[in-house]
């Protein structure tokens, strides 16, 4: 061999020796990139590998325990606390009016009259009524005869027919409650009645439908409706 390919032969070695550094090179730059790919990534606050957490890393709803919500204006949002022992218990209001919850007349009842439904009622006049065979008519009220005129000033009109057809329309064939005896016959018979809760003989007294019998509970009712104009007392309807 000559002289000059043995003072080659190093600088080859030198340069075949710095191609393999550089390619070892990539390849460990290569295999980082894939291993940082793969690498799942933690949520935050959770440790991976061993290594603790960032402590700068903010918390995820939902993600772990959060500290309480701090409590803003707490006596204007939320009612104050009630103390169960402090609530007393008071009598219940009265009526506003005594008329629209009259009660059952003091004189007692015959021991064999009984609250009866009656169907079905047609009023006879202003203050009577049939119903189911019966005749009836409310106690404590005198009635205004259906061929009664009444006249204001020098205006007269049917007031009788005026009230008994506001008697029926009140009524509206609506059940009525009443103290009857067992048995019917061909006679009237005087009972208390109620529509409901509301005293029948009331309601027609204090719209001056019907008239209060002397002495009875209907008294105020009929002075009441005098005083406003009601009914039979006021101008033509």
């Amino acid at each position: 061999m000559s002289g000059a390919g043995l003072a080659q032969r190093p600088g080859l070695a030198i340069a075949f020796g710095a191609v393999g550094l550089l390619a070892g090179a990539l390849l460990i730059i290569w295999a980082g990139t894939l291993v940082a790919v793969d690498r799942p990534n933690p949520a935050p606050g959770q440790a991976v590998d061993g290594e603790q957490p960032s402590a700068d890393v903010a918390p995820v709803p939902g993600a772990g325990p959060q500290q309480p919500a701090r409590k803003i204006a707490q006596g204007l949002i939320a009612p104050p606390p009630l103390e169960v022992s402090a609530i007393e218990r008071i009598e219940p209001r009265l009526p506003l009016g005594e008329l629209g919850l009259a009660s059952w007349p003091e004189t007692p009842m015959p021991d064999d009259w009984r609250e009866t439904l009656l169907y079905r009622p047609i009023a006879t006049s202003s203050a009577a009524f049939e119903a189911m065979g019966r005749k009836i008519i409310v106690s404590g009220t005198l009635g205004i005869d259906p061929d009664k005129s009444c006249s204001i000033g020098e205006a007269a009109w049917p007031c009788g027919q005026r009230a008994r057809a506001a008697f029926n329309a009140w009524l509206r064939g609506r059940a009525l409650k009443c103290f009857v005896p067992p048995e019917t016959d061909r006679f009237a018979i005087a009972a208390p009645c109620k529509l409901g809760k509301q005293d029948v003989g009331a309601w027609l007294v204090a719209n001056g439908w019907a008239m209060a019998l002397p002495g009875s509970i209907y008294g105020k009712a009929e002075a009441t409706a005098r005083t406003a104009g009601m009914g039979i007392y006021g101008p033509p309807q």
